[in-house]
């Protein structure tokens, strides 16, 4: 009988053990990633010992975590990017930094020589991209201020980890022959790194968005999504040649999409691979935990482990509070943070290599960043059992939180700019509304106007449920973050199917989205205030009032019937350009006829007194 091969034997494994592990995990209140974890230890070398290649697992995982940059920089515009580069490079270097010195001291002062102690201080300095990213967007804090903070700081790291990986050889007793074996100077390969940077710039800017769109044309969804990885890999091996960050390569390539027709398309064809790698990473970090180590020096290890965790506590807390973090947010923020990172596993293998220390001192440090990746998911539980709850208390002077069944038949979520008019104008008609938004900041600033605000997040169905959704009539979904928009609606449509939506577009890919999940009442937020723009330009034009109201009525009404005409061709894009056109001239033939018959007929003093207003 012919024995299964051994990748095919493997998947099953790792497939069953996450099957098993994932949903227990979760059942206990855990979460993913110790079940995740928990498997890798269980089918790894010191467990059940059904899997014994870590490393080479450990490489493929790993791309994991390059999908899921590529992922965040789809979801970032250049601008947006742009934007964050002081917190990128301000606050991410006086973390990796500030740990580093912190730890280094506490190494040379413990008896380490400095070489080691300097290497493990900057390998320890790096956070999990991997599990703060996936927490982060498990918990829907991403768009707030922690979330966007950590995030800064987890991208200058993987920026970090270049000049890391470019020391090691200078500390190491065989530099000299590395760079004889290389025959690569440091000036030729800072050369390579700018021009593989501007190719990717370059060619993403020129290249990417038509041959999307060529492949789009083939009407074969297998190929577009076979594209999709395609670049992400191609990218990624190309910054791995030149010896850069993958994760970083995959990241530039998103952010050079972001503005694309086809980011939906993208994230949608690759988020399934992105979360099955992520698990497999896990599992491989799990499997990677030494417990040979663990067993022959525990004091030491606890030690380790224990002494990196208090010492970037201690510093990304008072990063946390400078940088404006709400103290509702820092443990969260701080513990995602502090614990060891995947690119730490890259910095000691790099420097055992290099002979900076012995492989024992590498497996010791090692196991230390594994050991923090486990400990951090049960840190975290202990923060949402013991610390938060006393944190709600400190806050419950400033944020009124739902403690109790509200019953207001309607429910606002996201009380800024655009749902504090549709808030104050309910209001002003006597009708009551139940005002969700989590913006701490937001809620205590509007609360001191005299509204009623509470603080919390619509995305989760147990604040959604407290805020009345089942037996409230409808829901306005105003919220700013467009995936966040999506979320709450999907969890309305699934739980609440008796509420009606009301929901805000920030842009026509949004409008779109929101169509496709039937909601048929929704407003672009800027698209009443542009028209009252044109009208006022026509009315300075000279342009009787009367009449450039009326023109701005009939534009909207074409506008909204051609967006109808629209919809069903969102996903073709030459014939959604014809329909779109072909509207457009249409309106201007029809709008020049009747300015032609208006002016024959058009009384001279017409409208010199007549207000602006409707």
């Amino acid at each position: 009988m012919e024995h299964a091969p051994t990748w095919l034997t493997n998947s099953f494994i790792y497939l069953s053990a996450a099957v098993i592990a994932v949903p227990l995990s979760k059942a206990l209140g855990l979460g993913s990633i110790i079940g995740y974890l928990a498997a890798g230890i269980v089918i790894g070398p010191w467990g059940l010992g059904l899997v014994t290649e870590v490393q080479d697992i450990l490489h493929f995982a790993e791309f994991g975590v390059v999908l899921m940059l590529f992922l965040i920089g789809l979801e970032l515009e250049p601008k947006r990017l742009w934007s964050l580069r002081r917190p990128i490079f301000g606050w991410g270097s006086a973390q990796v930094l500030g740990c580093a010195a912190v730890i280094l001291v506490v190494g040379m002062a413990a008896g380490a020589p400095w070489r080691i102690a300097l290497v493990a201080a900057l390998g320890l300095a790096l956070s999990s991209t991997a599990i703060a990213l996936q927490v982060f967007g498990e918990r829907n804090l991403l768009p707030t201020r922690s979330g966007q903070a950590g995030f800064s700081i987890l991208l200058f790291q993987d920026v970090a980890a270049i000049p890391i990986l470019a020391l090691l050889p200078l500390l190491g007793a065989v530099s000299e022959q590395n760079e004889a074996l290389t025959h690569t100077s440091p000036a030729l390969q800072a050369l390579k790194t700018v021009a593989v940077i501007a190719g990717i710039v370059l060619g993403g800017r020129l290249l990417l968005r038509p041959l999307f769109r060529w492949i789009a044309r083939s009407k074969a969804p297998e190929i577009f999504t076979a594209a999709s990885l395609l670049l992400v890999v191609g990218i990624a091996s190309l910054m791995l040649s030149v010896g850069l960050s993958m994760a970083l390569g995959a990241f530039l390539a998103g952010v050079l999409l972001a503005e694309s027709e086809y980011r939906r398309e993208l994230e949608t064809d690759i988020e399934p691979f992105k979360g099955l790698l992520l698990g497999l990473f896990f599992i491989a970090v799990g499997m990677g935990v030494d417990f040979g180590v663990l067993r022959q020096s525990p004091g030491l290890m606890a030690a380790i482990v224990v002494g990196f965790l208090a010492a970037k506590l201690l510093v990304i807390y008072a990063i946390a509070k400078f940088m404006g973090v709400p103290f509702q947010e820092r443990p969260v923020f701080t513990v995602l943070l502090a614990q060891g990172g995947e690119f730490a596993f890259v910095v000691f293998q790099t420097a055992s290599a290099a002979q900076v220390f012995s492989a024992q001192t590498s497996s010791l440090l090692v196991g230390s960043v594994a050991v923090s990746m486990i400990v951090s998911p049960l840190l975290l539980l202990a923060i949402d059992k013991l610390l938060l709850p006393r944190f709600a208390e400190r806050g419950s002077k400033r944020l009124e939180e739902i403690s109790e069944q509200q019953e207001a038949p309607i429910i606002i979520a996201g009380f800024g700019r655009y749902g504090q008019i549709v808030g104050r104008m309910l209001l002003t008609q006597g009708l009551s509304a139940t005002v969700l938004d989590h913006d701490a900041d937001m809620v205590e600033t509007i609360r001191q106007f005299g509204l009623r605000v509470f603080y919390g997040d619509a995305a989760r169905l147990d604040l959604l449920r407290l805020s009345g959704a089942a037996t409230a009539k409808i829901l306005v979904v105003a919220v700013d973050d467009k995936e966040q928009s999506l979320k709450i609606i999907d969890l309305a449509h699934e739980h609440f199917p008796n509420l009606e939506i009301v929901a805000r577009a920030r842009d026509v890919p949004h409008w779109y989205a929101l169509r496709d999940r039937g909601v048929q009442r929704v407003e672009r937020e800027v698209f009443e205030s542009s028209l009252r723009s044109a009208r006022s330009v026509l009315e300075i034009l000279g342009y009787p009032a009367h009449e450039a109201r009326q023109q701005a009525m009939r534009f909207r009404r074409h506008n909204i019937d051609l967006f109808e005409q629209m919809y069903p061709h969102r996903k073709d894009r030459n014939k959604l350009i014809a329909v779109a056109t072909e509207g457009r001239q249409q309106l201007e033939e029809q709008m020049a006829q009747e300015r032609a018959q208006q002016a024959q007929r058009r009384p001279q003093s017409w409208g010199k007194t007549e207000s602006g207003g409707d």
